[in-house]
């Protein structure tokens, strides 16, 4: 009987999407109309943008001009991550700098600062 309790309490428990890792080694979790990156250690703006184009680029195959959206507010509090999503509703200002206003990054200037943190961290 405990070990017919125990199955079905497992099979109750809320199934979790696989875990994506970006390049940077952030992690990408998919969270209801969007996803989050979790805080891993020192991780700027830049880190988390650059893990949301290639996960949005790399991993769910969508293109480059494909629009990110912030919904969690900057600034990001010290061990807090950085929740998006694909749609506008609810989107917050980037927590980046960004010419005209715009409160969506598209896929690939996300991803183009992975390039900027790559040489960053070389020199």
């Amino acid at each position: 009987m405990h070990r017919f309790l125990a199955t079905m309490a497992i099979a109750a428990l809320p199934t979790m999407a696989p875990a994506w890792v970006a390049g940077n080694g952030l992690v990408v979790e998919e969270r209801g109309n969007g996803f989050t990156i979790p805080y891993r250690g020192l991780s700027g703006a830049r880190d988390f943008w650059c893990a949301a184009g290639e996960y949005v680029i790399d991993h769910l195959g969508m293109r480059p001009d494909t629009r990110i959206y912030r919904t969690s507010s900057p600034p990001r509090r010290a061990g807090d991550g950085i929740s998006f999503s694909l749609s506008s509703e609810g989107a917050k200002k980037p927590g980046i700098i960004l010419l005209g206003g715009e409160r969506g990054v598209s896929a690939s200037h996300a991803r183009s600062f992975c390039s900027i943190l790559r040489i960053e961290r070389e020199s």
